[in-house]
């Protein structure tokens, strides 16, 4: 996938934090990008509507809305916007960052999590912060304390054979190619991409090819399109198809979804 060309202003934080936790939020334009950077605390990357994107070394790391992704203190990475987009981050020192996980990963975010983001975003909570908003600071990081630690949602490879598989479903997500078929596209048998695909990615393809197709409606979803036309560009054969596989998935239905994103 190209990377997006607009380049965005840095974190507003570079030597040091003004508080322990800190709270922000920002909108960005669509194919914009920040700067690779990397900084002495942790951060906790949530968007409030679509899909964020974050690269760290040669991992893309991509989660929809029920999931935020922990990046432990000074690990260099890149966050990247597909479309507009308003998101937060949760800086954490780093002598308070210790009870989160220490490597990157995606936090399954619980309804009360969601809850106190959205209260902090409406509030546009800045610092310096009165001893009421830092306890509330310290109970989200205590709530994430105890998330769920998922890896990545939408896992990535490098590997010679399955990188370009990837590559392609992504460019075609619709593509209802067989795992024969696939497998027969990059010269290799359908044993060694299952061993590969359970290697790298912790799952199997189809799964992987399902999680994809949830990434690529969100934005859909969100710009008023039609479920029909969303389930057809995505390959499936009936709306009711897609419908099951995004409640599966997102634990609500497409039309819930893009409900709940008015509030």
């Amino acid at each position: 996938m190209a990377l997006p060309t607009r380049q965005l202003a840095d974190t507003p934080y570079t030597t040091e934090l003004p508080s322990p936790i800190c709270f922000r939020t920002a909108c960005v334009p669509a194919d914009a990008a920040y700067p690779v950077h990397s900084h002495l605390w942790g951060e906790f990357v949530y968007t409030f509507s679509g899909v964020m994107e974050v690269k760290v070394g040669y991992q893309q790391y991509l989660v929809p809305t029920q999931y935020g992704l922990w990046l432990p203190p000074n690990v260099e990475h890149q966050g990247l916007n597909r479309y507009e987009a308003c998101h937060c981050s949760l800086y954490v020192a780093e002598p308070i960052s210790h009870v989160l996980p220490n490597t990157t990963c995606a936090l399954t975010v619980t309804p009360l999590v969601s809850a106190m983001l959205e209260h902090l975003k409406a509030r546009a909570l800045t610092p310096p912060y009165n001893e009421e908003d830092q306890r509330l600071l310290q109970v989200l990081v205590d709530q994430l304390a105890m998330a769920e630690c998922v890896g990545s949602y939408l896992p990535s490879s490098d590997d010679p054979l399955l990188a370009p598989i990837l590559e392609q479903l992504d460019n075609s997500p619709g593509d209802n190619a067989t795992l024969t078929e696939l497998a027969n596209r990059v010269h290799t048998t359908e044993r060694t991409l299952i061993r590969r695909c359970q290697r790298d990615l912790g799952m199997s393809l189809a799964e992987w090819r399902q999680r994809l197709r949830v990434i690529k409606a969100l934005p859909m979803l969100e710009a008023g399109d039609k479920v029909e036309s969303i389930a057809l560009d995505l390959g499936y054969g009936s709306s009711s198809a897609f419908i099951n596989m995004f409640r599966r998935l997102m634990g609500v239905t497409p039309d819930e979804y893009r409900k709940g994103l008015n509030g």
